[in-house]
């Protein structure tokens, strides 16, 4: 009994230390940001389709998700330029419009949406590499749109189409370790040259592959 009272003691007295020093020890965030971090990053994205009434159509869905990363040129003055890889895929089915009503054909397709995006921006109070840091920003993007199925035998229905658009984007960045940062931001895009041009994209009169998104990203580096 003598010796676990002694163990009791010394267990509380140590917990009575660390508690302390624990507290006085939040997580390290440099002072001073780096003139220039090269910062990559993972990145899910969940867009709301502008053309909602075509990927309600074939995919029974207008939000659907994104996967891809990229890498963040960042200086302390705040400015910053990024590159983004993205890819969407998804099976739906074919479908058809008569007077603004859709419905679905029930012949299957693959469909698969890849953007690459540049952009530009600016990062307040990068400076001082503060644990919490807004941002906006802007820039282009090449899309590329791929359609296929099974029933095509001679791939005679296969879509390969590319487009251009540009985004706008804000959001903040929390700092959770000295080395991993956490965002979570909006971000508008507008696409042309790929829908509107054949399909029920063309009968619904829908012809922006873009949207809004909600994007997360883990990004590594200062």
């Amino acid at each position: 009994m003598r010796a676990a009272g002694v163990a009791l003691a010394v267990f509380v007295c140590a917990c009575g230390i660390a508690c302390p020093a624990a507290a006085q020890e939040p997580v390290k965030i440099p002072a001073l940001a780096p003139d220039v971090a090269v910062r990559p990053f993972f990145l899910f994205t969940e867009q709301r389709f502008a053309a909602s009434e075509t990927f309600e159509a074939v995919f029974e869905k207008s939000v659907l998700p994104y996967w891809g990363g990229g890498a963040q040129v960042a200086f302390s003055n705040g400015l910053y330029f990024e590159g983004t890889l993205s890819y969407f895929s998804r099976e739906g089915s074919r479908a058809f419009a008569f007077e603004g009503v859709a419905f679905p054909l029930g012949i299957p397709l693959q469909a698969s949406i890849m953007p690459i995006e540049v952009s530009a921006g600016f990062r307040f109070g990068a400076e001082w590499s503060g644990r919490i840091i807004p941002y906006i920003g802007a820039g282009y993007g090449s899309y590329s749109y791929k359609e296929s199925s099974d029933f095509d035998v001679d791939g005679s229905g296969d879509v390969s189409e590319h487009g251009n658009g540009f985004l706008v984007v804000g959001g903040a960045e929390i700092r959770i370790h000295p080395w991993v940062v956490v965002s979570a931001d909006a971000q508008y895009t507008h696409v042309g040259g790929i829908l509107g041009t054949g399909g029920i994209s063309q009968a619904l009169g829908e012809d922006d592959l873009g949207g809004i998104a909600a994007r997360f990203r883990i990004i590594i580096g200062r």
